[in-house]
This record gives C-alpha cells, sequence and structure tokens, in this order.
C-alpha cells in the first residue's frame, strides 16, 4: 500500500555549503537538490518540494546577501 506523508522542513546552511551542494549534486535550485536527497535517501514515486522562505537559486542567495 502506498502513503503520501506531507511535512514542513526548516533549516539553515552557510551560503559556502549550499554552494558546494548545488554543485555535488549537478542542481540550480534548491527544490531540486532537496528532490534529489529525498529520492536518493527513499526511493519515492512522487517528491513535491516548495521553497516557501529563503533563496531557493544562487542568484537569490547573492541578491538577498547584498
Amino acid at each position: 500500500m502506498d502513503v503520501r506523508i506531507k511535512s514542513s522542513v526548516e533549516f539553515s546552511v552557510s551560503g559556502t555549503a549550499l554552494e558546494d551542494a548545488l554543485a555535488e549534486y549537478d542542481v540550480l535550485t534548491v527544490v531540486d537538490l532537496l528532490k534529489e536527497i529525498l529520492d536518493k535517501a527513499v526511493a519515492c514515486d512522487d517528491i513535491t518540494v516548495e521553497v516557501v522562505e529563503g533563496p531557493n537559486t544562487l542568484e537569490d542567495y547573492d541578491a538577498q546577501s547584498s
């Protein structure tokens, strides 16, 4: 039987760690990074991720930093 799990996750990360993680997983957004991590940890059929606060791309991060 398939189950659907909905959760909310909030985390802090340094700018350099964010850059390293996006480069390591070869993705351009935090949304895609989280999808990759979840899919590798638990084989999921459908993953929906949404950034509701904070930067989603390195460009967003750079704009927020200045």
